[in-house]
């Protein structure tokens, strides 16, 4: 279980919400409300304050690298800093089934970085993440520029993962599809959290 305790930021909280495994949160509200910045605190990407941890192991007493591999943010927009897909997977043969149920070739990993379109880059970065097999998936919007067919297959990645035990947060703002993802929802305002209908 992910425990969030007092979280607070410049711009966000103070948050306290506790994710079971294998549960899905959804949450939803105006650009700038503080959805990124929340997700990116949890992850420990940007300095903040609180108590947060991962079945009783406080954050801090994990190294950042491990407490990311655990807890894995996924960006509206990822990051590529090599030329070749392949280069951004520690283990392209784990991949490659999660590439096929995400809709993408395995040959996606010898593809050039700018040739790909927006939503291939929001489906190999979600690919990326998975490879860890996090405990805790941050999710900010990753069928934000899909069309219906690869959104389908998104979700029903998310839904394997969710039924193996992960955790996901999903920032979407999608009603259809947090109410096809979540147990709970929860609308950001300012910075803090406030219970949404399901």
């Amino acid at each position: 279980m992910l425990e969030i305790s007092g979280l607070r930021r410049p711009g966000v909280g103070p948050v306290d919400l506790a994710l079971a495994d294998g549960e899905c949160v959804v949450l939803s509200g105006p650009s700038g409300s503080g959805k990124s910045l929340l997700l990116r605190a949890i992850a420990d990407l940007d300095p903040n304050d609180g108590r947060v941890s991962l079945d009783g192991t406080q954050r801090e007493a994990v190294e950042a690298p491990a407490w990311r591999r655990q807890v894995t943010y996924v960006a509206a927009v990822s990051a590529w800093w090599a030329d070749r897909v392949g280069a951004h997977f520690d283990d392209g043969e784990a991949a490659r089934p999660i590439l096929g149920a995400l809709g993408l070739p395995p040959a996606a990993l010898d593809w050039s970085v700018a040739r790909l379109s927006t939503g291939e880059r929001q489906r190999l970065a979600l690919a990326r993440a998975l490879v860890l097999g996090p405990r805790v998936l941050l999710l900010d919007e990753p069928t934000a520029a899909l069309d219906p067919d690869a959104t389908a297959a998104v979700e029903g990645v998310l839904e394997d993962r969710l039924g193996r035990g992960t955790a996901i947060l999903l920032v979407s703002h999608d009603v259809a599809q947090a109410k096809r993802l979540a147990r709970r929802r929860f609308r950001v305002e300012g910075g803090m959290l406030h219970q949404a209908a399901p």
